[in-house]
């Protein structure tokens, strides 16, 4: 079944969640009813215990270029309270979110590509974050992020001259976890995210967790920050129902617990 909210499109794939920028003829740009409309699809996402792994993407063979100027002009900013920029960038959801790119992942579409764990593009796509040449700063999440995600030299040289990179170099340097023919990235996304949403929620969610979170922990208590997660999930009914799968030579029926 597929809901449209605004110019956001969600469709429930078994157990992953597709959601997509249907913007088309405006190249998937984000105005402020997309951005509401993003937040309410990654609430959605990770209220619902039978939704396990999503993916974004975009319609008409674009990805996202990122803000809406027109809608800029007209006094509109795409943010959402605690969530940021397209109601994504400062707040991912708990569960694990993969990119879908085709075409242009451009300034904020490059920033939301960011805030997904995984990324799938097609041979095509191109990515790039061109703000300085509008004396603007990327600051939707890759002038934090993409120094981290890429070699720095790369980085900083995609930052300060604007220009992008195709998805070949991108997924060469790990900015891209799967590449594929041109119209081939939303179902190769779907595999991958049906591939996570197989294995067990809570584990899931808490690896999750401890990847992004533990950058800022110290070397004194990353290892008990760590044992506080990881515990309840050694102890639930999943980690138990897990073991005794494999024992039994079946798939595991996961509750969640």
């Amino acid at each position: 079944m597929s809901v449209t909210e605004g110019s956001v499109r969600t469709e429930r794939r078994g157990p992953v969640l597709v959601v997509t920028l249907d913007r088309p003829e405006a190249k998937n740009a984000i105005d402020l009813v997309t951005a509401r409309g993003i937040a309410a699809a990654m609430e959605e996402f990770d209220a619902d215990d039978a939704l396990r792994a999503g993916v974004l993407t975009g319609a008409g063979g674009t990805f996202c270029t990122g803000m809406d100027l027109k809608a800029f002009l007209r006094g509109e900013a795409p943010f959402v309270e605690g969530r940021g920029f397209g109601g994504l960038v400062q707040q991912p959801p708990r569960k694990p979110l993969v990119a879908a790119v085709e075409g242009w992942a451009l300034a904020g579409g490059l920033e939301l590509v960011l805030a997904c764990d995984l990324a799938v593009a097609a041979e095509s796509a191109r990515f790039g974050v061109p703000e300085v040449k509008r004396a603007l700063v990327a600051a939707a999440g890759a002038a934090l992020r993409l120094p981290a995600r890429l070699p720095r030299a790369v980085a900083m040289e995609m930052l300060l001259t604007g220009e992008p990179i195709d998805a070949p170099r991108a997924h060469a340097l790990g900015l891209v976890n799967r590449l594929v023919p041109e119209g081939g990235a939303l179902e190769e996304a779907v595999a991958l995210a049906t591939t996570i949403a197989a294995n067990g929620p809570l584990a899931v969610q808490v690896t999750k967790q401890i990847a992004v979170e533990s950058a800022d922990w110290s070397s004194d208590e990353m290892w008990d920050k760590q044992q506080d997660l990881v515990l309840p999930v050694f102890g639930s009914q999943d980690a138990a129902e897990g073991a005794t799968a494999f024992a039994e030579r079946r798939e595991p029926r996961w509750t969640g617990r």
